[in-house]
C-alpha cells in the first residue's frame, strides 16, 4: 500500500496537527543559562563578539537569578572574572572570590534556582591554561600538570559546594578529576552535590567568544593536549564511560552542533541524563548571520537547539536561553 491511501501530510495540515505528532520538544527547564560575573566590575560589560551576554557585577546576582527563574528556566552554570591571576589560579579557591559570592546571592534570592559552577582555573590563570604547569621531561616545554591541578580543583569544587552551588561541573579535562572531586567533596560532607562531568569536550575552534568574555585564552600554545581530538569519535566513549565509573552524575557533549553524531552515540552509551553545550561560537554565527539578514534569527535558534534535543541531549547549556524561553510561552 501507498499513495494515494498513505498521505504523510495529513499529519502536517494545521499546527494543532503537528504539534500533536511532534517527536522533539522544548521545554525552558531543559536550558541551564550561563552567566559570567567579575570580581572587578561594578556596571554590566557588554562583549561584542558575543551578542546580548554580559559580563556582570557581583551585585546583579539576586535580579539576574530572579529574571530567570520568571522566564521558567530552572538552571544557571556560573563564571569567574577574579580580581587577580597568578600560575596556579590561586584565586580559583577564595571563598570570597566572584563566584562563591554570586552562588550565594542566588540561592538566597531564589533557592530553587538549580546553580551549576564551572570548575577549571583557566579563568583564573594568567597563562590562561586549564591546569598548573610544568616543564616537559627531555624538552623542557610546558605542559599541564594533570595531577597537580587535580588537586586545585578538588578545593575549587569545596568552595563552591560551601557556598551553596547544587551541580559542580569539571570543565578542564584532566585524566582523573571526576573521582578526585567526587571524593573531596564526600569527604567534606557533600555527598548530596551532583557533578556534572564535561566528559567530551574537543579542541574546538568554537570557544573563541567565550573566551572574550570569560577572559581565558591560553597566552601560548593550544589546549589540544588536555581536550579531546575534533576527529575521535570513539575517544568520547572512552571519556564518557571513564567519567560515569568515577562517579559523574551528568555528563556533557561539547560543543554541541559540530558533534551532533557524538551526542547521539554518547545517549546510547549512558543512562545517564546526557548535557550539550551549545558553545559561543555556535550561537554568535546565528546572530551575525542574522544581523546580515542572511536567516531569520529565531527560527533558526528553536531549529538548532530541537536539533540538540533530537540528537539525545537532555540537558542544553544556551546563550539563547532568556530569548527561547520567551519564545516557548514561558
Amino acid at each position: 500500500m501507498g499513495f494515494p491511501d498513505i498521505r504523510p501530510r495529513r499529519l502536517r495540515v494545521s499546527p494543532a496537527m503537528r504539534k500533536l505528532v511532534r517527536e522533539t520538544s522544548l521545554s525552558p527547564s531543559d536550558f541551564i543559562y550561563p552567566l559570567f560575573f567579575s570580581a572587578t566590575l561594578s556596571e554590566p560589560n557588554p562583549i561584542a563578539s558575543l551578542p546580548g551576554v554580559l559580563q556582570l557585577p557581583v551585585k546583579m546576582a539576586a535580579a539576574q537569578a530572579r529574571e530567570i527563574a520568571q522566564r521558567g528556566i530552572g538552571s544557571v552554570i556560573l563564571f569567574g572574572l577574579p580580581k587577580t591571576k597568578d600560575p596556579n589560579g590561586d584565586s580559583a579557591i577564595d571563598p570570597d572570590g566572584p563566584v562563591p559570592r554570586a552562588v550565594a546571592e542566588i540561592k538566597s534570592a531564589v533557592p530553587d534556582l538549580l546553580v551549576v559552577t564551572d570548575v577549571c582555573v583557566d579563568e583564573y590563570t594568567d597563562h590562561g591554561h586549564c591546569g598548573v604547569l610544568r616543564e616537559r621531561k627531555n624538552t623542557g616545554e610546558l605542559e599541564v600538570d594533570n595531577d597537580a591541578t587535580l588537586d586545585v580543583l578538588a578545593k575549587m569544587a569545596q568552595v563552591h559546594a560551601r557556598a551553596g552551588a547544587d551541580i559542580i561541573a569539571p570543565s578542564d579535562m584532566m585524566d582523573g578529576r571526576v573521582a578526585r572531586i567526587r571524593q573531596a567533596l564526600d569527604q567534606d560532607g557533600f555527598e548530596s552535590t551532583a557533578i556534572m562531568s564535561y566528559a567530551v569536550k574537543y579542541a574546538s575552534a568554537f570557544y573563541g567568544p567565550f573566551r572574550d568574555v570569560a577572559d581565558c585564552a591560553p597566552k601560548f600554545g593550544d589546549r589540544a593536549g588536555y581536550q579531546m581530538d575534533p576527529g575521535n569519535a570513539r575517544e568520547a566513549l572512552r571519556e564518557a564511560s571513564l567519567d560515569e565509573m568515577e562517579g559523574a552524575d551528568i555528563l556533557m557533549v561539547k560543543p554541541a552542533l559540530p558533534y551532533l553524531d557524538v551526542l547521539r552515540e554518547v545517549r546510547r552509551a549512558s543512562n545517564l541524563p546526557i548535557a550539550a553545550y551549545n558553545v559561543s561560537g555556535e550561537y554568535a554565527m546565528l546572530h551575525a548571520a542574522a544581523a546580515a539578514k542572511m536567516i531569520d534569527l529565531d527560527r533558526a535558534m528553536m531549529e538548532v537547539l530541537t536539533s540538540i534535543r533530537r540528537a539525545g541531549a537532555d540537558i542544553i547549556l544556551t546563550y539563547h536561553a532568556l530569548r527561547a524561553a520567551e519564545l516557548l510561552g514561558a
